[in-house]
C-alpha cells in the first residue's frame, strides 16, 4: 500500500539549476526506467494514489473562485485524473483539455471539456471538440502529465514537446504570472536529477500521493 502523507516542500528557485545541452541517450534511459516503475504499480496502488492526489490538490487554493484550469485525459497507467476532474466540477472550475491541432509542428490547444463523449486522437488520447478554446495565459492552473521529475522542478515528458512549446513564454517571465504549472505523478517517478535542456519549461509544483513539492515562488 502506498503511504499517504501530505507535506508541502519548497526547493528553491529555478535559476540555480544548470542548463545542460540535450542528451537524448540519457533521457531515453530515464524514460524506460520511469515507465517500468510506473507499470510496476498495482491497480490498487494507482487508484489509491489518484484519490490522495486529488485530496492534496483540494487542500490548496488552486481550484477556488471558479478559476479556469487545464487537466489531461489520462491513458494507460498514468495517474487517473477522474478524481481531479470530479473535484474541479464540484468547485465549479471550467475544465480545459489538450487537443493536438498540428502533429508535424507539435502544436496543441486547450478546449473546454463539456462532458460530451471525446474522440481519440491518433495517439489514442481522448480529446474534446476543439472549438471553445482558451489562451494558455488565461488559465489559472495547468495540471499536466509527467513521466519523471526532480527536486528542481525539471519535468521529463514522453518526448513530444507539446507542453514545452505551448508554454515557452514562461521561460522569459520576469515576475510571477499565470498559469501555475503543476505536474501530476506517482512518487516513484521522482529522480535525483534530470539535466535541464534549453527548451524545458520548469514546473512550479508537483503533486504525488505523498503530497505537494513546490519550486521557486509557487504557493499553495
Amino acid at each position: 500500500m502506498i503511504p499517504l502523507v501530505a507535506p508541502v516542500e519548497s526547493n528553491g528557485p529555478h535559476r540555480h539549476l544548470r542548463v545542460a545541452p540535450l542528451n537524448s541517450t540519457a533521457r531515453s534511459g530515464q524514460r524506460r526506467e520511469l515507465r517500468d516503475r510506473r507499470a510496476a504499480l498495482t491497480p490498487l496502488q494507482r487508484a489509491t494514489a489518484a484519490h490522495a492526489i486529488a485530496g492534496h490538490v483540494g487542500a490548496t487554493r488552486w481550484l477556488r473562485g471558479r478559476r479556469p484550469i487545464a487537466l489531461y485525459a489520462s491513458v494507460g497507467n498514468e495517474v487517473d485524473t477522474m478524481p481531479l476532474r470530479a473535484l474541479a466540477r464540484r468547485r465549479r472550475c471550467p475544465i480545459y483539455l489538450p487537443c493536438i491541432v498540428d502533429y508535424r509542428a507539435r502544436r496543441m490547444v486547450f478546449a473546454l471539456d463539456t462532458g460530451a463523449a471525446s474522440a481519440l486522437n491518433r495517439l489514442g488520447i481522448p480529446e474534446p471538440d476543439p472549438h471553445a478554446l482558451i489562451a494558455p495565459r488565461a488559465l489559472s492552473v495547468v495540471l499536466l502529465p509527467i513521466l519523471g521529475f526532480d527536486g528542481h522542478g525539471t519535468r521529463l515528458g514522453t518526448g513530444g514537446g507539446y507542453y514545452d512549446r505551448l508554454f515557452a513564454f514562461r521561460r522569459q517571465r520576469r515576475s510571477w504570472h499565470r498559469p501555475l504549472l503543476v505536474g501530476v505523478a506517482f512518487e516513484c517517478q521522482r529522480l535525483p536529477l534530470i539535466e535541464r535542456c534549453s527548451h524545458d519549461v520548469p514546473l512550479d509544483a508537483v503533486v504525488t500521493e505523498r503530497g505537494i513539492s513546490t519550486f521557486g515562488t509557487a504557493a499553495c
